[in-house]
Protein backbone atom coordinates (compact mmCIF):
# COMPACT_ATOMS: atom_id res chain seq x y z
CA UNK A 1 0.00 0.00 0.00
CA UNK A 2 1.55 3.32 -0.73
CA UNK A 3 1.83 6.22 1.26
CA UNK A 4 -1.12 8.25 0.14
CA UNK A 5 -3.52 4.96 0.42
CA UNK A 6 -2.27 4.60 3.53
CA UNK A 7 -3.21 8.15 4.52
CA UNK A 8 -6.66 7.66 3.23
CA UNK A 9 -7.31 4.82 5.10
CA UNK A 10 -6.00 6.21 8.49
CA UNK A 11 -8.22 8.96 8.28
CA UNK A 12 -11.55 7.35 7.21
CA UNK A 13 -10.65 5.18 10.16
CA UNK A 14 -9.75 7.24 13.10
CA UNK A 15 -12.50 10.00 11.82
CA UNK A 16 -15.18 7.98 11.25
CA UNK A 17 -15.02 4.03 12.51
CA UNK A 18 -13.02 4.88 15.69
CA UNK A 19 -14.95 8.17 16.34
CA UNK A 20 -18.03 6.57 15.97
CA UNK A 21 -17.72 3.56 18.04
CA UNK A 22 -15.51 6.00 20.70
CA UNK A 23 -18.59 8.27 20.91
CA UNK A 24 -21.27 5.29 21.74
CA UNK A 25 -18.74 3.80 24.31
CA UNK A 26 -17.81 6.98 26.56
CA UNK A 27 -21.75 7.80 26.42
CA UNK A 28 -21.14 10.66 24.30
CA UNK A 29 -23.94 9.45 21.74
CA UNK A 30 -26.93 8.29 24.24
CA UNK A 31 -29.62 8.11 21.28
CA UNK A 32 -29.60 8.72 17.60
CA UNK A 33 -29.51 11.74 16.70
CA UNK A 34 -27.99 14.27 14.00
CA UNK A 35 -24.26 14.57 15.89
CA UNK A 36 -22.60 11.21 16.08
CA UNK A 37 -19.20 10.72 17.43
CA UNK A 38 -17.81 11.09 14.04
CA UNK A 39 -19.42 14.11 12.66
CA UNK A 40 -18.17 15.58 16.15
CA UNK A 41 -14.94 14.61 15.94
CA UNK A 42 -14.75 15.78 11.76
CA UNK A 43 -16.37 18.91 13.04
CA UNK A 44 -13.89 20.30 14.87
CA UNK A 45 -10.55 18.64 13.59
CA UNK A 46 -11.36 19.84 10.10
CA UNK A 47 -12.56 23.57 11.61
CA UNK A 48 -9.18 23.77 13.56
CA UNK A 49 -7.40 22.34 10.84
CA UNK A 50 -9.14 25.26 8.39
CA UNK A 51 -9.09 27.97 11.06
CA UNK A 52 -7.30 27.68 14.35
CA UNK A 53 -9.41 30.77 15.77
CA UNK A 54 -12.44 29.02 14.78
CA UNK A 55 -15.71 30.05 16.78
CA UNK A 56 -19.04 28.08 17.47
CA UNK A 57 -20.44 29.88 14.41
CA UNK A 58 -17.32 28.46 12.24
CA UNK A 59 -17.70 25.18 14.19
CA UNK A 60 -21.27 25.22 13.31
CA UNK A 61 -20.56 25.78 9.28
CA UNK A 62 -18.20 22.64 9.66
CA UNK A 63 -20.74 20.99 11.29
CA UNK A 64 -22.93 21.66 7.78
CA UNK A 65 -19.80 20.78 5.70
CA UNK A 66 -20.05 17.29 7.32
CA UNK A 67 -24.14 17.06 6.66
CA UNK A 68 -24.93 18.09 10.20
CA UNK A 69 -27.14 21.12 10.53
CA UNK A 70 -26.56 22.50 14.32
CA UNK A 71 -26.68 25.93 15.57
CA UNK A 72 -23.60 27.35 17.30
CA UNK A 73 -25.72 27.16 20.24
CA UNK A 74 -26.16 23.77 20.34
CA UNK A 75 -22.51 22.73 19.58
CA UNK A 76 -21.75 24.62 22.37
CA UNK A 77 -23.36 22.71 24.92
CA UNK A 78 -21.87 19.55 23.30
CA UNK A 79 -18.55 20.54 24.85
CA UNK A 80 -18.89 18.05 27.47
CA UNK A 81 -16.82 15.80 30.10
CA UNK A 82 -18.10 12.58 27.75
CA UNK A 83 -17.21 14.91 24.98
CA UNK A 84 -13.48 15.13 26.27
CA UNK A 85 -13.10 11.69 26.61
CA UNK A 86 -14.53 10.99 23.19
CA UNK A 87 -12.02 13.17 21.74
CA UNK A 88 -9.02 11.85 23.65
CA UNK A 89 -9.46 8.53 22.45
CA UNK A 90 -9.48 9.39 18.98
CA UNK A 91 -6.38 11.17 19.48
CA UNK A 92 -5.03 7.85 21.58
CA UNK A 93 -5.81 6.22 17.72
CA UNK A 94 -4.16 8.81 15.63
CA UNK A 95 -1.76 8.36 17.40
CA UNK A 96 -1.34 4.41 17.30
CA UNK A 97 -1.26 4.88 13.39
CA UNK A 98 2.36 4.05 12.19
CA UNK A 99 2.58 5.69 8.70
CA UNK A 100 6.22 7.06 7.16
CA UNK A 101 8.03 7.97 3.92
CA UNK A 102 10.38 6.65 1.41
CA UNK A 103 13.85 7.74 3.00
CA UNK A 104 14.66 11.07 2.34
CA UNK A 105 17.19 11.65 -0.37
CA UNK A 106 20.03 12.65 1.85
CA UNK A 107 23.15 10.00 1.54
CA UNK A 108 24.30 11.05 5.06
CA UNK A 109 21.18 9.74 6.49
CA UNK A 110 21.42 6.47 4.59
CA UNK A 111 23.88 5.70 6.50
CA UNK A 112 21.93 4.61 9.63
CA UNK A 113 18.46 2.47 10.24
CA UNK A 114 16.53 5.78 11.01
CA UNK A 115 17.57 9.20 12.30
CA UNK A 116 15.90 8.99 15.29
CA UNK A 117 15.19 12.60 17.38
CA UNK A 118 13.33 13.11 20.74
CA UNK A 119 11.86 16.06 22.43
CA UNK A 120 8.88 17.63 24.27
CA UNK A 121 7.30 20.69 24.38
CA UNK A 122 4.72 22.03 26.86
CA UNK A 123 1.49 23.85 26.76
CA UNK A 124 0.05 26.35 29.65
CA UNK A 125 -3.27 25.82 30.80
CA UNK A 126 -5.71 27.28 32.98
CA UNK A 127 -5.30 26.87 37.00
CA UNK A 128 -8.73 25.11 36.62
CA UNK A 129 -7.21 21.98 34.85
CA UNK A 130 -4.67 21.72 37.27
CA UNK A 131 -5.80 18.81 39.12
CA UNK A 132 -5.91 16.86 35.79
CA UNK A 133 -2.58 18.26 34.47
CA UNK A 134 -0.45 19.74 37.06
CA UNK A 135 2.50 22.30 36.30
CA UNK A 136 5.46 23.79 36.97
CA UNK A 137 5.70 26.88 39.57
CA UNK A 138 3.90 29.73 39.42
CA UNK A 139 3.28 32.18 42.43
CA UNK A 140 0.76 30.34 44.32
CA UNK A 141 2.26 26.82 43.81
CA UNK A 142 -0.55 25.65 41.34
CA UNK A 143 -0.78 25.66 37.64
CA UNK A 144 -1.60 23.32 34.89
CA UNK A 145 0.33 22.51 31.71
CA UNK A 146 0.03 19.53 29.31
CA UNK A 147 3.70 18.35 28.16
CA UNK A 148 3.86 16.78 24.46
CA UNK A 149 6.23 13.75 24.18
CA UNK A 150 6.86 12.89 20.42
CA UNK A 151 9.75 10.78 18.50
CA UNK A 152 10.64 11.51 14.86
CA UNK A 153 12.37 9.65 12.48
CA UNK A 154 13.80 12.16 10.32
CA UNK A 155 14.97 9.66 8.04
CA UNK A 156 11.42 8.20 7.18
CA UNK A 157 9.15 11.04 8.86
CA UNK A 158 7.58 8.69 10.70
CA UNK A 159 5.87 10.38 13.94
CA UNK A 160 5.53 8.47 17.44
CA UNK A 161 3.37 10.60 19.72
CA UNK A 162 2.10 13.00 20.63
CA UNK A 163 2.32 11.12 24.44
CA UNK A 164 0.45 13.25 26.65
CA UNK A 165 1.67 14.11 30.29
CA UNK A 166 1.19 16.46 32.79
CA UNK A 167 3.53 19.41 32.69
CA UNK A 168 5.54 18.39 35.82
CA UNK A 169 6.41 15.28 34.04
CA UNK A 170 10.47 14.68 33.41
CA UNK A 171 11.25 14.66 30.22
CA UNK A 172 13.27 10.77 31.21
CA UNK A 173 9.74 9.52 32.17
CA UNK A 174 8.80 9.46 28.43
CA UNK A 175 7.54 6.01 27.07
CA UNK A 176 10.23 6.60 24.10
CA UNK A 177 13.43 6.66 26.69
CA UNK A 178 13.26 2.66 27.00
CA UNK A 179 11.90 1.91 23.35
CA UNK A 180 14.20 -0.36 21.27
CA UNK A 181 15.09 1.19 18.09
CA UNK A 182 16.63 -0.74 15.30
CA UNK A 183 20.50 -2.17 14.99
CA UNK A 184 22.31 0.59 13.31
CA UNK A 185 19.52 3.39 14.21
CA UNK A 186 21.25 6.75 15.27
CA UNK A 187 19.55 8.64 18.22
CA UNK A 188 19.58 12.13 18.73
CA UNK A 189 18.31 14.23 21.49
CA UNK A 190 19.16 17.43 24.06
CA UNK A 191 20.58 17.09 27.42
CA UNK A 192 16.98 16.77 28.81
CA UNK A 193 17.73 13.13 27.90
CA UNK A 194 21.14 12.66 28.76
CA UNK A 195 21.30 9.71 30.47
CA UNK A 196 24.75 7.61 30.77
CA UNK A 197 22.58 4.31 31.31
CA UNK A 198 20.42 4.65 28.42
CA UNK A 199 23.35 5.19 26.03
CA UNK A 200 25.20 1.88 27.72
CA UNK A 201 21.79 0.49 26.78
CA UNK A 202 21.70 1.63 23.48
CA UNK A 203 25.26 0.61 22.90
CA UNK A 204 24.30 -3.27 23.99
CA UNK A 205 21.50 -3.16 21.25
CA UNK A 206 23.89 -1.90 18.40
CA UNK A 207 22.26 1.31 18.61
CA UNK A 208 24.01 4.63 17.19
CA UNK A 209 23.77 7.74 19.94
CA UNK A 210 25.23 11.12 19.28
CA UNK A 211 24.98 13.78 22.05
CA UNK A 212 26.10 16.80 23.81
CA UNK A 213 28.24 16.71 26.77
CA UNK A 214 26.30 17.38 29.40
CA UNK A 215 28.16 19.61 32.32
CA UNK A 216 30.01 18.20 35.15
CA UNK A 217 30.27 14.88 33.61
CA UNK A 218 33.51 12.72 34.56
CA UNK A 219 35.77 12.09 31.18
CA UNK A 220 38.77 9.58 31.58
CA UNK A 221 41.19 8.80 29.07
CA UNK A 222 41.44 5.27 28.11
CA UNK A 223 44.55 4.99 30.59
CA UNK A 224 41.90 5.93 33.71
CA UNK A 225 43.57 9.14 33.93
CA UNK A 226 40.57 11.95 35.00
CA UNK A 227 40.50 14.91 33.13
CA UNK A 228 40.18 18.46 33.92
CA UNK A 229 38.33 19.16 30.17
CA UNK A 230 38.61 22.75 29.92
CA UNK A 231 42.72 23.30 30.98
CA UNK A 232 43.19 19.85 28.80
CA UNK A 233 41.12 21.23 25.67
CA UNK A 234 43.00 24.24 25.73
CA UNK A 235 46.64 22.75 26.62
CA UNK A 236 45.71 20.55 22.89
CA UNK A 237 46.38 23.43 20.31
CA UNK A 238 44.12 22.13 18.15
CA UNK A 239 41.58 23.01 15.92
CA UNK A 240 39.71 20.05 17.10
CA UNK A 241 39.67 17.22 19.23
CA UNK A 242 38.20 13.49 18.66
CA UNK A 243 39.88 10.66 20.95
CA UNK A 244 38.00 7.40 22.78
CA UNK A 245 37.50 8.09 26.73
CA UNK A 246 35.50 6.67 29.24
CA UNK A 247 32.43 9.06 30.61
CA UNK A 248 30.63 8.71 33.81
CA UNK A 249 31.98 8.15 36.99
CA UNK A 250 30.13 5.02 37.60
CA UNK A 251 29.52 3.94 33.71
CA UNK A 252 32.67 4.39 32.93
CA UNK A 253 31.07 4.65 29.73
CA UNK A 254 33.55 3.65 26.59
CA UNK A 255 32.81 6.31 23.57
CA UNK A 256 34.57 9.07 21.51
CA UNK A 257 34.81 12.61 22.39
CA UNK A 258 34.56 15.15 19.68
CA UNK A 259 35.34 18.68 20.86
CA UNK A 260 35.79 21.82 19.16
CA UNK A 261 36.03 25.86 20.08
CA UNK A 262 32.75 27.28 19.80
CA UNK A 263 32.70 30.39 17.94
CA UNK A 264 32.90 33.42 19.78
CA UNK A 265 29.33 35.06 19.19
CA UNK A 266 28.65 31.31 19.77
CA UNK A 267 30.33 31.44 22.92
CA UNK A 268 28.89 34.56 24.50
CA UNK A 269 25.63 33.42 23.16
CA UNK A 270 25.44 30.36 25.64
CA UNK A 271 26.90 32.34 28.72
CA UNK A 272 24.59 34.87 28.37
CA UNK A 273 21.87 32.10 28.34
CA UNK A 274 23.55 30.55 31.31
CA UNK A 275 23.04 34.03 32.81
CA UNK A 276 19.76 34.58 32.23
CA UNK A 277 18.92 31.65 33.59
CA UNK A 278 20.98 32.00 36.84
CA UNK A 279 18.96 35.53 37.41
CA UNK A 280 15.66 34.09 37.02
CA UNK A 281 16.51 30.73 39.14
CA UNK A 282 18.30 32.91 41.75
CA UNK A 283 21.39 30.45 41.75
CA UNK A 284 25.20 31.47 40.90
CA UNK A 285 26.98 30.00 37.84
CA UNK A 286 30.40 28.82 37.93
CA UNK A 287 33.01 29.97 36.33
CA UNK A 288 34.11 26.47 35.49
CA UNK A 289 30.56 26.27 33.70
CA UNK A 290 30.73 30.10 32.04
CA UNK A 291 34.39 28.14 31.02
CA UNK A 292 32.78 25.22 28.69
CA UNK A 293 30.58 27.60 26.86
CA UNK A 294 33.93 27.94 25.20
CA UNK A 295 33.77 24.32 23.38
CA UNK A 296 30.73 22.18 21.95
CA UNK A 297 31.96 18.76 23.23
CA UNK A 298 30.03 16.08 21.74
CA UNK A 299 30.07 11.96 22.54
CA UNK A 300 28.93 9.21 20.04
CA UNK A 301 29.59 5.24 20.27
CA UNK A 302 29.76 5.77 16.14
CA UNK A 303 32.95 5.03 14.93
CA UNK A 304 35.01 7.66 12.29
CA UNK A 305 34.74 5.88 9.99
CA UNK A 306 30.35 6.58 10.23
CA UNK A 307 30.43 9.82 11.43
CA UNK A 308 33.47 12.28 11.48
CA UNK A 309 33.59 15.28 13.37
CA UNK A 310 32.47 17.94 10.76
CA UNK A 311 29.95 15.18 10.36
CA UNK A 312 28.83 15.43 14.02
CA UNK A 313 28.55 19.27 14.11
CA UNK A 314 26.12 18.81 11.01
CA UNK A 315 24.38 15.90 12.29
CA UNK A 316 23.48 17.50 15.73
CA UNK A 317 22.29 20.70 14.15
CA UNK A 318 19.22 17.93 12.69
CA UNK A 319 17.89 17.55 16.36
CA UNK A 320 16.62 21.41 15.74
CA UNK A 321 14.12 20.06 13.19
CA UNK A 322 12.04 18.87 15.77
CA UNK A 323 11.54 22.06 17.05
CA UNK A 324 10.89 23.00 14.09
CA UNK A 325 7.90 20.71 14.00
CA UNK A 326 6.72 22.48 17.92
CA UNK A 327 7.24 25.47 15.99
CA UNK A 328 4.52 24.78 13.45
CA UNK A 329 2.19 22.92 15.79
CA UNK A 330 2.33 26.57 17.52
CA UNK A 331 2.86 28.91 15.10
CA UNK A 332 0.69 27.39 12.21
CA UNK A 333 -1.88 25.03 13.99
CA UNK A 334 -1.88 27.34 17.69
CA UNK A 335 -2.46 24.23 20.03
CA UNK A 336 -1.57 26.52 23.08
CA UNK A 337 -4.35 28.72 22.07
CA UNK A 338 -8.20 28.72 22.53
CA UNK A 339 -10.82 30.95 22.16
CA UNK A 340 -12.84 29.42 25.57
CA UNK A 341 -12.75 29.73 29.42
CA UNK A 342 -14.68 26.87 29.97
CA UNK A 343 -12.36 23.42 30.90
CA UNK A 344 -14.48 20.72 28.32
CA UNK A 345 -14.14 23.02 25.83
CA UNK A 346 -10.59 24.05 25.95
CA UNK A 347 -9.22 20.06 26.56
CA UNK A 348 -11.47 19.27 22.95
CA UNK A 349 -9.82 22.16 21.11
CA UNK A 350 -6.74 20.80 22.17
CA UNK A 351 -7.05 17.13 21.39
CA UNK A 352 -8.91 18.21 18.07
CA UNK A 353 -5.89 20.25 17.26
CA UNK A 354 -3.61 17.52 17.93
CA UNK A 355 -5.40 15.25 15.59
CA UNK A 356 -5.49 18.41 13.29
CA UNK A 357 -1.84 18.28 13.48
CA UNK A 358 -1.15 14.28 13.15
CA UNK A 359 -3.07 14.74 9.72
CA UNK A 360 -1.20 17.38 8.30
CA UNK A 361 2.17 15.41 9.40
CA UNK A 362 0.64 12.65 7.35
CA UNK A 363 0.03 14.92 4.58
CA UNK A 364 2.70 16.44 4.33
CA UNK A 365 4.89 12.70 3.86
CA UNK A 366 3.11 12.18 0.45
CA UNK A 367 5.19 15.43 -1.25
CA UNK A 368 7.67 16.51 1.24
CA UNK A 369 9.86 14.48 3.20
CA UNK A 370 11.77 12.99 0.19
CA UNK A 371 12.54 16.09 -0.96
CA UNK A 372 14.59 17.86 1.99
CA UNK A 373 14.52 21.15 0.20
CA UNK A 374 11.19 21.94 0.88
CA UNK A 375 9.45 24.31 3.72
CA UNK A 376 6.70 22.58 6.41
CA UNK A 377 5.21 26.26 6.83
CA UNK A 378 4.83 26.86 2.88
CA UNK A 379 3.50 23.08 2.87
CA UNK A 380 1.17 23.29 5.77
CA UNK A 381 -0.80 26.89 4.42
CA UNK A 382 -1.17 24.85 0.88
CA UNK A 383 -2.64 21.94 3.34
CA UNK A 384 -4.86 24.47 4.22
CA UNK A 385 -6.44 25.56 0.93
CA UNK A 386 -7.49 21.60 0.29
CA UNK A 387 -9.30 21.02 4.02
CA UNK A 388 -12.80 21.82 2.64
CA UNK A 389 -12.29 19.40 0.10
CA UNK A 390 -10.90 16.52 2.09
CA UNK A 391 -13.51 17.03 4.52
CA UNK A 392 -16.21 16.44 1.73
CA UNK A 393 -14.36 13.50 0.36
CA UNK A 394 -13.56 11.61 3.51
CA UNK A 395 -16.27 8.97 3.86
CA UNK A 396 -15.61 8.66 -0.39
CA UNK A 397 -11.86 6.19 -0.88
CA UNK A 398 -11.86 7.31 -4.60
CA UNK A 399 -12.69 10.73 -4.17
CA UNK A 400 -10.54 10.81 -0.87
CA UNK A 401 -7.30 9.55 -2.90
CA UNK A 402 -8.18 11.91 -5.64
CA UNK A 403 -7.72 14.83 -3.46
CA UNK A 404 -4.53 13.58 -1.54
CA UNK A 405 -3.05 13.11 -5.10
CA UNK A 406 -3.43 16.54 -5.91
CA UNK A 407 -2.59 17.94 -2.81
CA UNK A 408 0.71 15.73 -3.09
CA UNK A 409 0.81 17.17 -6.48
CA UNK A 410 1.05 20.66 -5.43
CA UNK A 411 2.95 20.08 -2.57
CA UNK A 412 6.16 18.65 -5.32
CA UNK A 413 5.39 21.39 -7.38
CA UNK A 414 5.60 24.31 -4.63
CA UNK A 415 7.01 25.18 -0.94
CA UNK A 416 10.81 25.29 -1.62
CA UNK A 417 12.94 26.64 0.35
CA UNK A 418 15.48 29.50 -0.99
CA UNK A 419 19.16 28.86 -0.31
CA UNK A 420 21.37 30.92 1.77
CA UNK A 421 24.85 31.08 1.08
CA UNK A 422 26.13 32.68 3.85
CA UNK A 423 24.44 30.72 6.44
CA UNK A 424 23.68 27.93 4.73
CA UNK A 425 20.29 25.64 5.35
CA UNK A 426 20.76 22.18 7.64
CA UNK A 427 19.09 20.44 4.66
CA UNK A 428 21.88 22.29 1.82
CA UNK A 429 24.83 21.48 4.87
CA UNK A 430 23.44 17.63 4.97
CA UNK A 431 23.42 17.11 1.10
CA UNK A 432 26.99 18.74 0.96
CA UNK A 433 28.50 15.65 2.74
CA UNK A 434 29.34 12.98 0.80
Amino acid sequence: MNTIAQIAKAMQTVLTTTADRWGRKVGFIQRSGKLDGGSFVQTLVFAFMDKPQATYEDLSQSAAVMGVEISPQGLEQRFTGEAVELMRRVLDAAVMQIIESHPAAVPVLRRFKGVHLRDSTVVSLPVELADQYPGVGGSNGRTAAVKLQVRLNFSTGQLEGPVLHSGRTHDQSTPFQDAALPPGALALADLGFFNLGQFKQADGQGVYYLSRLKFGTKVYTSEGECLDLVPWLKAQGQAGVDLPVRVGQQEQLPCRLMAIRAPQEVAERRRHQLHEYARKKQVPVSDERLAWADWTLLITNAPVELITLPEALILLRVRWQIELLFKLWKSHAHIDEWRSHKSPRILCELFAKLIGVLILHWILLTGLWQHVDRSRFKAARLVQKFITAIALALTHLEELLRVLTRVQTSLLATCRTNKRRKLPCTYQLLLDIT
